[in-house]
Protein backbone atom coordinates (compact mmCIF):
# COMPACT_ATOMS: atom_id res chain seq x y z
CA UNK A 1 0.00 0.00 0.00
CA UNK A 2 2.57 2.32 0.43
CA UNK A 3 3.42 2.70 -3.01
CA UNK A 4 -0.57 4.43 -3.46
CA UNK A 5 -0.57 7.59 -5.74
CA UNK A 6 -1.22 10.53 -3.82
CA UNK A 7 -3.53 11.68 -6.53
CA UNK A 8 -5.59 8.96 -5.98
CA UNK A 9 -6.42 10.40 -2.74
CA UNK A 10 -7.02 13.84 -4.41
CA UNK A 11 -9.48 12.53 -6.69
CA UNK A 12 -11.67 9.61 -3.86
CA UNK A 13 -12.24 13.17 -2.02
CA UNK A 14 -13.58 15.01 -5.04
CA UNK A 15 -15.57 12.14 -5.84
CA UNK A 16 -16.77 11.46 -2.43
CA UNK A 17 -17.44 15.61 -1.78
CA UNK A 18 -19.11 15.85 -4.91
CA UNK A 19 -20.82 12.24 -5.05
CA UNK A 20 -20.15 12.72 -8.71
CA UNK A 21 -17.47 11.08 -10.91
CA UNK A 22 -18.76 13.71 -13.18
CA UNK A 23 -17.98 16.93 -10.69
CA UNK A 24 -14.92 15.49 -9.46
CA UNK A 25 -13.35 15.35 -13.20
CA UNK A 26 -14.68 18.72 -14.05
CA UNK A 27 -13.11 19.81 -10.86
CA UNK A 28 -9.92 18.70 -11.65
CA UNK A 29 -10.17 19.26 -14.78
CA UNK A 30 -9.39 15.70 -16.11
CA UNK A 31 -11.37 13.06 -18.03
CA UNK A 32 -14.02 11.41 -15.94
CA UNK A 33 -12.81 8.04 -17.79
CA UNK A 34 -9.56 8.91 -15.53
CA UNK A 35 -11.34 9.60 -12.64
CA UNK A 36 -13.13 6.66 -12.93
CA UNK A 37 -9.50 4.78 -13.53
CA UNK A 38 -7.68 6.00 -10.70
CA UNK A 39 -10.94 5.13 -8.11
CA UNK A 40 -10.79 1.76 -9.49
CA UNK A 41 -6.80 1.25 -9.11
CA UNK A 42 -7.16 2.89 -5.35
CA UNK A 43 -10.34 0.33 -4.82
CA UNK A 44 -7.92 -2.50 -6.18
CA UNK A 45 -4.88 -1.61 -4.17
CA UNK A 46 -6.41 -1.33 -0.88
CA UNK A 47 -9.07 -4.33 -1.71
CA UNK A 48 -12.30 -2.46 -0.23
CA UNK A 49 -14.84 -1.34 -2.97
CA UNK A 50 -15.07 2.65 -1.64
CA UNK A 51 -18.23 3.83 -3.66
CA UNK A 52 -21.64 2.34 -4.72
CA UNK A 53 -22.34 3.07 -7.92
CA UNK A 54 -25.44 3.84 -9.56
CA UNK A 55 -26.79 5.42 -12.73
CA UNK A 56 -27.59 8.93 -11.19
CA UNK A 57 -24.70 9.21 -8.29
CA UNK A 58 -21.82 7.46 -5.76
CA UNK A 59 -22.25 7.50 -2.39
CA UNK A 60 -19.45 5.60 0.35
CA UNK A 61 -19.42 2.06 1.56
CA UNK A 62 -18.57 2.02 4.91
CA UNK A 63 -15.01 1.56 3.95
CA UNK A 64 -14.90 4.77 2.01
CA UNK A 65 -16.16 6.82 4.38
CA UNK A 66 -13.55 5.22 6.77
CA UNK A 67 -10.79 6.36 4.61
CA UNK A 68 -12.62 9.80 4.12
CA UNK A 69 -12.56 10.66 7.69
CA UNK A 70 -8.46 10.35 7.27
CA UNK A 71 -7.97 11.54 4.15
CA UNK A 72 -10.20 14.99 4.29
CA UNK A 73 -8.62 16.42 7.17
CA UNK A 74 -4.71 15.17 5.78
CA UNK A 75 -5.89 17.27 2.60
CA UNK A 76 -6.60 20.00 4.04
CA UNK A 77 -3.63 20.76 6.45
CA UNK A 78 -1.48 20.03 2.75
CA UNK A 79 -3.78 22.54 1.78
CA UNK A 80 -3.18 25.05 4.51
CA UNK A 81 0.64 24.11 4.26
CA UNK A 82 0.89 25.45 0.58
CA UNK A 83 -1.17 28.08 1.56
CA UNK A 84 1.18 29.19 4.31
CA UNK A 85 4.45 28.87 1.68
CA UNK A 86 3.21 30.35 -1.48
CA UNK A 87 0.58 33.29 -0.04
CA UNK A 88 1.52 33.85 3.30
CA UNK A 89 5.30 34.43 3.49
CA UNK A 90 4.77 38.18 3.20
CA UNK A 91 2.17 40.47 5.69
CA UNK A 92 1.40 42.03 1.89
CA UNK A 93 -1.51 39.05 1.55
CA UNK A 94 -2.83 35.91 2.72
CA UNK A 95 -5.37 35.15 5.34
CA UNK A 96 -5.89 35.11 9.04
CA UNK A 97 -7.90 32.30 10.08
CA UNK A 98 -9.23 32.73 13.97
CA UNK A 99 -11.28 30.56 15.63
CA UNK A 100 -12.86 31.44 18.80
CA UNK A 101 -16.20 31.49 20.93
CA UNK A 102 -18.57 34.48 20.28
CA UNK A 103 -17.95 36.04 23.87
CA UNK A 104 -14.09 35.78 23.41
CA UNK A 105 -14.59 37.66 20.06
CA UNK A 106 -17.16 40.05 21.54
CA UNK A 107 -15.34 41.00 24.63
CA UNK A 108 -11.73 40.39 24.09
CA UNK A 109 -10.65 40.04 20.52
CA UNK A 110 -12.35 43.07 18.73
CA UNK A 111 -9.36 45.61 19.42
CA UNK A 112 -7.02 43.49 18.42
CA UNK A 113 -8.91 42.48 14.96
CA UNK A 114 -8.89 46.15 14.58
CA UNK A 115 -5.58 46.85 15.19
CA UNK A 116 -4.28 43.99 13.08
CA UNK A 117 -6.75 45.47 10.27
CA UNK A 118 -5.01 48.70 10.62
CA UNK A 119 -1.60 47.51 10.29
CA UNK A 120 -2.00 44.72 8.07
CA UNK A 121 -4.90 45.89 5.75
CA UNK A 122 -3.97 43.44 2.85
CA UNK A 123 -4.33 39.99 4.79
CA UNK A 124 -7.69 38.91 5.23
CA UNK A 125 -8.78 37.90 8.23
CA UNK A 126 -11.49 35.05 8.84
CA UNK A 127 -13.51 34.22 12.13
CA UNK A 128 -15.32 31.03 12.40
CA UNK A 129 -17.30 31.22 16.34
CA UNK A 130 -17.69 27.94 17.45
CA UNK A 131 -17.24 26.42 21.32
CA UNK A 132 -13.88 26.64 22.94
CA UNK A 133 -14.41 23.05 22.62
CA UNK A 134 -14.79 23.16 19.08
CA UNK A 135 -12.52 25.83 18.19
CA UNK A 136 -9.92 23.36 19.54
CA UNK A 137 -11.23 20.31 17.35
CA UNK A 138 -10.74 23.15 14.02
CA UNK A 139 -7.37 23.81 14.90
CA UNK A 140 -6.42 20.23 15.12
CA UNK A 141 -7.06 19.36 11.94
CA UNK A 142 -6.31 22.68 10.58
CA UNK A 143 -9.37 24.66 10.18
CA UNK A 144 -7.99 27.08 11.41
CA UNK A 145 -4.61 28.74 11.96
CA UNK A 146 -5.05 29.79 15.59
CA UNK A 147 -7.37 29.89 18.28
CA UNK A 148 -8.48 31.64 21.55
CA UNK A 149 -10.09 29.65 23.93
CA UNK A 150 -11.01 29.76 27.97
CA UNK A 151 -9.08 27.12 29.98
CA UNK A 152 -9.32 24.40 31.50
CA UNK A 153 -9.89 23.11 28.22
CA UNK A 154 -10.18 19.13 28.18
CA UNK A 155 -9.13 19.37 24.00
CA UNK A 156 -6.05 20.86 24.67
CA UNK A 157 -3.42 18.39 24.99
CA UNK A 158 0.78 18.24 24.42
CA UNK A 159 0.33 18.31 20.69
CA UNK A 160 -1.00 22.47 21.02
CA UNK A 161 1.49 25.21 22.08
CA UNK A 162 -0.60 27.46 24.47
CA UNK A 163 0.08 31.36 25.91
CA UNK A 164 -1.67 32.54 28.15
CA UNK A 165 -3.46 36.02 27.12
CA UNK A 166 -5.76 36.85 29.96
CA UNK A 167 -7.46 35.93 33.09
CA UNK A 168 -10.68 35.96 34.62
CA UNK A 169 -13.01 34.63 37.36
CA UNK A 170 -16.61 33.55 36.89
CA UNK A 171 -19.75 34.73 38.69
CA UNK A 172 -23.24 33.80 39.62
CA UNK A 173 -25.56 36.65 38.73
CA UNK A 174 -28.87 36.89 39.29
CA UNK A 175 -31.54 39.53 38.81
CA UNK A 176 -34.44 41.56 40.83
CA UNK A 177 -36.53 38.16 41.58
CA UNK A 178 -33.87 37.11 43.78
CA UNK A 179 -32.86 40.29 45.89
CA UNK A 180 -33.38 38.29 48.94
CA UNK A 181 -29.58 37.12 48.04
CA UNK A 182 -28.27 39.83 47.33
CA UNK A 183 -26.91 40.26 50.83
CA UNK A 184 -26.11 36.62 51.50
CA UNK A 185 -23.00 34.36 50.96
CA UNK A 186 -24.13 30.88 49.98
CA UNK A 187 -22.47 27.40 49.22
CA UNK A 188 -22.64 25.42 46.14
CA UNK A 189 -24.98 23.01 47.92
CA UNK A 190 -27.49 26.14 48.40
CA UNK A 191 -27.03 27.26 44.78
CA UNK A 192 -27.97 24.06 43.62
CA UNK A 193 -31.56 24.62 45.21
CA UNK A 194 -32.16 27.52 42.88
CA UNK A 195 -32.64 26.94 39.01
CA UNK A 196 -28.65 27.33 37.65
CA UNK A 197 -28.58 28.58 33.69
CA UNK A 198 -25.24 28.20 32.16
CA UNK A 199 -23.85 27.06 28.60
CA UNK A 200 -24.18 23.85 27.40
CA UNK A 201 -21.98 21.14 27.85
CA UNK A 202 -19.79 21.84 24.48
CA UNK A 203 -18.11 24.71 26.08
CA UNK A 204 -15.37 25.10 28.53
CA UNK A 205 -17.18 26.78 31.19
CA UNK A 206 -19.89 24.23 31.67
CA UNK A 207 -16.81 21.42 32.47
CA UNK A 208 -15.90 24.13 34.36
CA UNK A 209 -18.86 24.04 36.83
CA UNK A 210 -20.25 20.76 36.32
CA UNK A 211 -16.36 19.70 38.02
CA UNK A 212 -16.68 22.30 40.78
CA UNK A 213 -20.03 20.55 41.70
CA UNK A 214 -18.68 17.05 41.32
CA UNK A 215 -15.31 18.13 43.69
CA UNK A 216 -17.73 18.92 46.27
CA UNK A 217 -19.89 15.55 45.67
CA UNK A 218 -23.14 17.66 44.46
CA UNK A 219 -25.10 16.69 41.04
CA UNK A 220 -25.58 19.66 38.90
CA UNK A 221 -28.77 19.84 37.37
CA UNK A 222 -29.21 23.17 35.42
CA UNK A 223 -32.60 24.63 34.66
CA UNK A 224 -31.45 25.90 31.19
CA UNK A 225 -28.59 25.30 28.55
CA UNK A 226 -27.58 28.12 26.10
CA UNK A 227 -25.06 28.42 23.56
CA UNK A 228 -24.81 32.51 24.42
CA UNK A 229 -23.60 34.03 27.77
CA UNK A 230 -25.55 37.07 26.57
CA UNK A 231 -28.61 35.41 26.37
CA UNK A 232 -28.08 34.01 29.90
CA UNK A 233 -27.23 37.27 30.97
CA UNK A 234 -30.69 38.63 29.76
CA UNK A 235 -32.39 35.87 31.43
CA UNK A 236 -31.39 36.38 34.74
CA UNK A 237 -31.94 40.35 34.45
CA UNK A 238 -35.32 38.94 34.11
CA UNK A 239 -35.26 36.54 37.20
CA UNK A 240 -35.52 32.67 35.57
CA UNK A 241 -32.61 31.76 37.20
CA UNK A 242 -29.36 32.61 38.06
CA UNK A 243 -26.90 32.66 35.55
CA UNK A 244 -23.32 31.78 35.76
CA UNK A 245 -20.85 33.67 33.04
CA UNK A 246 -17.21 34.80 33.07
CA UNK A 247 -17.16 38.39 34.73
CA UNK A 248 -15.69 40.03 31.52
CA UNK A 249 -19.34 39.58 29.57
CA UNK A 250 -21.03 41.78 32.42
CA UNK A 251 -22.29 44.95 31.59
CA UNK A 252 -21.08 48.14 33.62
CA UNK A 253 -22.51 48.79 36.99
CA UNK A 254 -25.97 46.55 35.95
CA UNK A 255 -29.47 48.39 37.63
CA UNK A 256 -31.29 45.11 37.58
CA UNK A 257 -28.62 42.08 38.01
CA UNK A 258 -26.30 41.83 41.43
CA UNK A 259 -23.16 39.13 41.70
CA UNK A 260 -24.51 36.13 43.95
CA UNK A 261 -21.26 35.57 46.47
CA UNK A 262 -20.23 32.58 46.97
CA UNK A 263 -18.74 31.10 50.67
CA UNK A 264 -15.48 29.61 48.49
CA UNK A 265 -14.03 31.92 45.87
CA UNK A 266 -14.23 29.96 42.22
CA UNK A 267 -11.14 29.25 40.75
CA UNK A 268 -9.39 32.16 38.15
CA UNK A 269 -9.21 30.78 35.25
CA UNK A 270 -7.85 31.69 31.97
CA UNK A 271 -7.97 32.21 28.29
CA UNK A 272 -5.29 31.53 25.81
CA UNK A 273 -4.25 31.39 22.60
CA UNK A 274 -2.94 28.20 21.27
CA UNK A 275 -1.44 27.01 17.81
CA UNK A 276 -0.55 23.30 16.22
CA UNK A 277 3.09 22.56 17.44
CA UNK A 278 3.89 20.40 14.32
CA UNK A 279 2.56 23.50 12.01
CA UNK A 280 4.98 26.22 11.81
CA UNK A 281 3.05 29.48 12.42
CA UNK A 282 2.83 31.87 9.42
CA UNK A 283 4.27 35.11 9.53
CA UNK A 284 0.83 36.56 9.51
CA UNK A 285 -0.15 34.38 12.37
CA UNK A 286 2.99 35.29 14.42
CA UNK A 287 2.05 39.01 13.63
CA UNK A 288 -1.21 38.61 15.19
CA UNK A 289 -0.35 36.89 18.20
CA UNK A 290 2.39 39.21 18.99
CA UNK A 291 -0.40 41.57 19.27
CA UNK A 292 -2.03 39.75 21.90
CA UNK A 293 -1.03 40.44 26.04
CA UNK A 294 0.96 38.02 27.89
CA UNK A 295 0.25 37.07 31.56
CA UNK A 296 2.52 35.25 33.89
Amino acid sequence: MNDINYEYYKIFYEVAKFGSFSKAAKKLYVSQSAVSQSIKSLEEKLGRALFVRTTKSVSLTPAGEMLFSHVEPALRLLSQGQRRITQENTLEGGQLHIGAPDTICRYFLLPYLRKFHRLYPRVSIKVTNQSSLRCVDLLSTGEVDCVVTNTPNSRLTGEFSTRIIGSFHDVFVAGSGYLPLKNQTLSLKELSEYPILMLDRQSTTSEFLHDLFYREQLQLEPEIELGSNDLLIDLAKISLGIAFVPDFCLPTNPKDLFVVSTLAALPKRHMVSATLRSVPNSPVVDAFLALLPEVD
